[in-house]
């Protein structure tokens, strides 16, 4: 009797939970209520047969427990039985699959007037490239992917000249406007989903797979890495932004196409020398540092990462937490480099400076540090040079003390807290992992490495 009390109980709590439970579907934002309405059938059908095999058994339970004046009836057929659980079955089986059929058939079937849009996956970044005016995307080539082509686009193919190449991971679309999108893989298997498009598909390396919806709410939608794609996974996420007609067009304008990123010119490390000579009063003469005065190695440092860090000083992404003391520091230096002329000499200049590992300041255990440096070194490399392609700058050689002051920065949230910070906030949840003896244990582990693997992976390789 108990046990069929208790089987009762958690069959109606089931039921309950499903109904009262505070997490369900996020809020549709496209078309797709059709894969809502399967769901929806999915839950009744399974709902259903949950319920009633959960009474039925609670009810042989009760109605046949044991009884020592009572013998059982051993009936291996039952033909009737039979036939009734097939047909039933069927009926079930065929309410949960057919709708899915019918719904599966719209998904593949992309309306004609969908623009198309890429979307690129790696480890562990999404990137995006649009057509141009000519409607045309340009050919790609896995061969040609480097540092300076990440999209592998053909060199010489004109219909991909006005190609617009989107290196970040947010990504703005027009409300109302069927999206086409197609999806590539740069390295291994990964997984396209928006959660409130109701869309998902995974991108196979090798081949172009697609999806495709009708946003019809603007806001801002997170993408997420449904395929497990290793240890950087949980970080892979990007944004959808749907837009009015007015901000697109306003964010479409500020995208460069293929043919800009092509012409941008390298900077003058002569010019920048000049430039460079405010930034020497704190960081050095030769970029080597001053703990001092809070001012990490520059020398050796990826001329990439440079720029991209310049770049979130001057948009407030980073130096605004005010936490962030030293950080409010830099933000206004960077503020004089009045130009991306001004900012490329510079960069250019740094490159030109010796590379003299930083003496090191922090101490740890360097066999716990080299264990945790297992995960560090799939992005930052096995010597610490540094990969650009995963946005990861080199580590060996560089100021240790200003690493662990970063690393402590990601993991209490005053660096990687800023939506724009789309790395910082990979690193985020990197650092989130370490304690205090754990920074020093990996940053001590740091300074034993060569930061050179025979190819230097962290030099100033290519534009954005």
């Amino acid at each position: 009797m108990i046990l069929a009390v208790v089987l009762i109980i958690l069959t109606l709590g089931s039921v309950l939970f499903h109904f009262l439970s505070p997490w369900y579907l996020t809020p549709l934002a496209s078309n797709w209520s059709a894969i809502d309405d399967t769901l929806d059938i999915t839950f009744v059908v399974t709902g259903t047969v949950f319920v009633v095999v959960n009474l039925f058994m609670a009810y042989c339970v009760y109605k046949f427990k044991y009884d020592k004046n009572r013998r059982s009836e051993y009936e291996p057929e039952n033909k009737k039985l039979e036939w009734w659980l097939t047909g039933i079955t069927t009926v079930g089986v065929v309410a949960m699959l057919a709708p899915g059929l019918f719904v599966w058939a719209e998904f593949v079937t992309v309306p004609d007037d969908a623009v198309e849009l890429e979307a690129v996956g790696q480890q562990w970044h999404w990137s995006y490239r649009l057509p141009g005016e000519d409607g045309k995307f340009g050919a790609v080539e896995s061969r040609y992917v480097s540092n300076e082509n990440p999209f592998g686009m053909e060199r010489d193919d004109p219909a991909g000249q006005d190609d617009v190449l989107v290196f970040d991971s947010e990504v703005h679309v027009l409300v109302d406007q069927p999206i086409k999108f197609l999806l590539r893989s740069k390295d291994v298997l990964h997984d396209f989903a928006v959660a409130q498009f109701r869309v998902k598909m995974d991108l196979v390396p090798g081949l172009v797979s697609y999806l495709w919806f009708t946003p019809t709410v603007v806001g801002e939608y997170e993408v997420l890495c449904e395929e497990l794609c290793g240890v950087g996974h949980h970080t892979m996420r990007g944004w959808v932004v749907v837009d009015e007609q007015a901000e697109y067009d306003a964010w479409l304008a500020d995208q460069p196409t293929y043919a800009q990123v092509l012409a941008r010119l390298p900077g003058d490390a002569v010019a920048g020398q000049a430039g460079y000579a405010l930034c020497g009063t704190c960081h050095g003469v030769n970029g080597e540092g001053n703990p001092l005065l809070n001012a990490p190695k520059l020398a050796g440092q990826g001329g990439w990462y440079l720029r991209r860090q310049l770049e979130y000083y001057q948009s407030g992404v980073r130096g605004a937490h005010q936490e962030d003391i030293f950080g409010k520091q830099m933000a206004p230096m960077a503020m004089t480099l009045a130009s991306e002329a001004a900012m490329e000499n510079v960069i250019s200049y740094i490159q030109t400076l010796p590379d003299t590992p930083s003496d090191p300041t922090v101490t740890g255990d360097l066999a716990h540090g080299a264990k945790l440096y297992n995960t560090c070194a799939v992005c930052h490399g096995k010597y610490g040079e540094g990969i650009q392609q995963v946005n990861a700058p080199r580590a060996a050689g560089m100021s240790d003390w200003y690493l662990v002051t970063q690393l402590k920065n990601f993991r209490e949230g005053v660096r990687g807290a800023e939506r724009q910070d789309k790395y910082g906030m990979q690193m985020r949840l990197m650092a989130e992992m370490l304690d205090d003896d754990e920074i020093n244990d990996v940053v001590a582990y740091m300074n034993t490495l060569e930061g050179s693997s025979g190819t230097d992976a962290s030099s100033n390789s290519g534009g954005k």
